[in-house]
């Protein structure tokens, strides 16, 4: 006899369905597992016999196979093992199981209890949208839940869901609270108005958040660099219920999904480590996974020390600065993984991190130093807007206790104003922020006042600017107009976006 279950498989981002057919007949006792599995999918005959036989149910002692279909697709993880233990107690005839309406997703101990899988939450979208039911781990309810429209079912053993689906025992849908877990507002551990100084650099990272500028800080160790990173998605207006729900997709698919939060309202902040492979910044892998730049979508990735990162990791954020995703191609199939995000690094000056600084002298080579900055290409540093050079903040300002400064609501506040506007430019056009703006939209929406073009002359002579960094200064001065609420660009905007093209003027030589 012949059962059949429905489970979900992950492949990325994806969710497709997967029929799991069992077949017990007459032979000498084996388990045969078919289509097309990993070694995750395979173990499941282990933890599958041992669950059954300690919830008061008999292992057939006969040939049994088991179909994951479709065969050409290869199914990973552990969320099978339920659907595999009801089809094989259906098909030897111990309890007759009606699971036609079910998507059926849960990992098993070898005592019959449910575990948490991961990637909840996107095979819950698939099963409302194929009008089905899903039973799942009690761990996994609150995240399937969320899903309005959609009735989950969850379970803490084997037997309980046997005796759910035989009739035996009621149950009723699983209800949350996904009305007060969505409104919630986002919460951050650090705030700008915990950081002494720095007022530069602070107005820098307003304006990199407003425009979307990818930024770069430069400076010695100690002033500051990675405290003001952190603080960049503090500033970010909030996320959008859209924009909510495709981050919680990412971490629900990455195991990264705290149970007790399963709604992410806070803007991804990721910094990986300098010895992080590309494969580990973009994704892939032989077990596709998101990567750290998909991770970031919606929010800020932060790379620290970026000299030090491996100049094929570097080079692979290149494509998806430009185009707001990564494409993975594989023999089989092809995916496209979002990734959205404000690009900030930091850097030393050199080697020994203290060149041009007033506190310490530089004991680098020039040789040194230029081989040092050498690591980052000309086409990475095309796409980033803003260099900026910080200093150690005076002695005052550091041991003083008595210091106020802006909070990060208040930033946010002008950030907010400033998307408005370009909301409202941008409405007809396929972008959305002045750092995506090409060159007829750069001439169609930066005009400049007569005493701004004349600056911006006197700037790209005296400091031979290039064509790349004209646009970049022409589309970082448009946003501190938007933040100033001024319809066209003035000599003070020009002026305080030509300071943020350091590695221009002087130090990238």
């Amino acid at each position: 006899m012949v059962s059949k279950t429905t489970s979900l498989g992950n492949f990325a981002l994806d969710v497709y369905s997967v029929c799991i057919e069992v077949d017990v007949q007459r032979g000498l006792p084996a388990v045969s597992l078919v289509g097309l599995c990993d070694t995750s999918v395979r173990e499941s005959r282990d933890r599958v016999r041992s669950s059954i036989k300690n919830n008061g149910f008999e292992f057939p002692s006969q040939k049994i196979t088991i179909n994951l279909a479709p065969a050409n697709i290869k199914k990973e993880g552990t969320h099978f093992d339920l659907a595999i233990a009801l089809g094989i107690i259906s098909s030897s005839g111990q309890a007759q199981l009606d699971t036609s309406s079910y998507f059926i997703v849960g990992e098993l101990s070898l005592e019959g209890q449910l575990r948490p899988v991961n990637g909840i939450f996107p095979m819950a979208l698939y099963a409302k949208e194929k009008g089905k039911k899903i039973i799942v781990p009690l761990e996994n309810a609150q995240e399937a839940a969320l899903v309005s429209g959609l009735e989950v079912y969850p379970v803490k053993s084997i037997s309980e869901t046997v005796s759910f689906l035989c009739g035996l025992i009621e149950k009723k849908p699983f209800k949350s609270d996904a009305a007060s877990v969505i409104s919630k507002d986002p919460q951050y551990e650090v705030d700008f108005s915990e950081v002494k100084g720095q007022s530069f650099a602070k107005r820098a990272l307003e304006v990199a958040a407003s425009g979307m500028h990818n930024a770069l800080l430069l400076g010695p160790p100690g002033v500051g660099k990675t405290m003001l990173a952190r603080r960049l998605p503090t500033i970010l207006p909030d996320m959008a219920f859209e924009e909510s729900l495709e981050v919680t997709k990412i971490y629900s698919v990455a195991g990264l999904l705290d149970k007790s939060q399963p709604v992410i309202k806070a803007r991804p902040f990721r910094s990986p480590h300098h010895t992080s492979s590309s494969i580990a910044l973009v994704g892939g892998g032989a077990n596709i996974r998101p990567g750290e730049i998909t991770l970031s979508h919606n929010g800020v990735l932060f790379l620290d020390e970026l000299p030090e990162f491996n100049r094929d990791a570097l080079e692979a954020l290149r494509q998806p600065l430009e185009d707001g995703s990564v494409n993975i191609s594989r023999a089989a199939r092809h995916l496209k993984l979002p990734s959205r995000f404000l690009f900030a690094a930091a850097m030393n000056p050199c080697p020994c991190g203290y060149f041009g600084s007033k506190e310490k002298s530089c004991h680098c080579t020039s040789y040194q130093i230029q081989k040092y900055r050498n690591r980052i290409s000309g086409p990475l540093l095309d796409r980033i807007d803003i260099h900026l050079e910080l200093a150690a903040i005076k002695t005052d300002d550091l041991l003083s206790y008595d210091f106020k400064a802006e909070s990060s609501k208040e930033i946010k506040e002008r950030v907010e104003k400033a998307r408005l506007i370009q909301a409202q430019r941008f409405k007809d056009e396929k972008i959305f922020f002045n750092s995506q703006m090409n060159h007829k939209q750069l001439r169609k929406f930066c005009e400049l006042e007569k005493s701004a073009k004349e600056l911006l002359k006197m700037a790209i002579s005296h400091f031979n600017f290039s064509a790349r960094a004209y646009d970049k200064i022409l589309k970082v001065s448009r946003t501190i107009a938007d933040i100033a609420q001024r319809q066209n660009i003035s000599a003070e905007d020009i002026s305080e976006a030509i300071q943020y093209r350091s590695l221009d003027k002087n130090l990238w030589v």
